[in-house]
């Protein structure tokens, strides 16, 4: 049995929590447009489906219990938010001393991949699905907790389409150039903190 009436205002709690992925969907719609965004946030989804198969499988369990490779996984995650961090202050601070507006063209590959990487990266992510999803079952079968994953996929959709909209109304036509090289530096400078709130975690 599933508690749905619990598990869809905690879904939405920690769905709301600006995190790297929703920080990468509001810079990609302010940058790139809401086609790029959505398309990232396919990349995280695709994240997301892998470590939601994994809790469902029991190996989130099993991970939470190896403090080595836990440790492995945070150093990945730490290095690759903050090689993200830095590479967009750079770009900003290159783009701000150039006259000309910053490229509205990307890879649509890479925004993807960016966002994978980015989910897939973060040890937390799996597990706060690890710690979340169970919580909200009786049974803990694989397919309850599958149904609890869709279900907050679903969830991390309407968040995410929000996020996207905020970062579309900034880099709507009209807005300046340097305000979008503002929100890369803003997201470089949040990717860089998150980077290191995860380094001194002391529960991972």
């Amino acid at each position: 049995m599933v508690d749905w009436a619990g598990f869809v205002p905690a879904a939405v709690l920690v769905s709301l929590i600006p995190g790297a992925n929703q920080l990468l969907g509001l810079r990609n719609a302010a940058r790139y447009g809401i086609g790029y965004a959505m398309a990232g946030i396919g990349g995280r989804f695709a994240a997301f489906v892998v470590l939601i198969g994994l809790v469902a499988a029991g190996l989130g369990t099993l991970l939470a219990a190896s403090a080595e490779l836990l440790t492995i996984l945070k150093w990945i995650g730490v290095a690759y938010l903050l090689w993200l961090g830095i590479s967009s202050i750079l770009k900003a601070r290159r783009e701000m001393s150039q006259t000309q507006d910053p490229p509205k063209s990307k890879n649509l590959r890479a925004v993807v991949v960016n966002e994978f990487a980015v989910a897939i990266s973060n040890p937390k992510a799996l597990l706060l699905f690890a710690a979340l999803l169970p919580q909200f079952t009786t049974t803990g079968s694989p397919t309850a907790l599958a149904e609890l994953g869709a279900a907050y996929l679903g969830v991390e959709l309407v968040v995410g389409l929000a996020y996207v909209l905020v970062g579309r109304a900034i880099g709507v036509a009209g807005v300046k150039a340097r305000t979008q090289q503002k929100v890369d530096a803003g997201s470089g400078i949040c990717f860089v903190i998150l980077a290191g709130v995860l380094a001194v975690d002391s529960s991972l």
